[in-house]
């Protein structure tokens, strides 16, 4: 088994709110290995909704991602994929900036 450990900063502009996270967990669950997520000394299970919103991550804060297990380098892929994206909520940016 493959443990895969990679750096991911947050572009959205609301950052990890119920949204994002939920689609964080919606990926994480589609592989079979463990998911873990680390901010500031805090580890919460990536595949747990609430583990994801106690860790409080705003636009510009930086995550450590590790997956463990036979499919961990598709996991690491599809999650570092979907946080490079802003969780496709970075037509938000656009419109925070319109209501400015």
């Amino acid at each position: 088994m493959a443990v895969i450990e990679r750096d991911a900063q947050i572009v959205n502009p609301l950052g990890m709110h119920v949204r994002p996270g939920a689609e964080f967990v919606k990926v994480a669950n589609k592989f079979k290995s463990t998911v873990e997520v680390h901010k500031d000394g805090a580890v919460v299970n990536g595949k747990s909704i609430l583990g994801m919103m106690t860790l409080a991550a705003e636009c510009g804060s930086s995550i450590r991602i590790k997956t463990d297990g036979e499919d961990a380098a598709q996991a690491m892929a599809a999650l570092l994929e979907l946080v490079a994206a802003g969780f496709h909520e970075m037509h938000l940016k656009a419109r925070a900036k319109e209501a400015e």
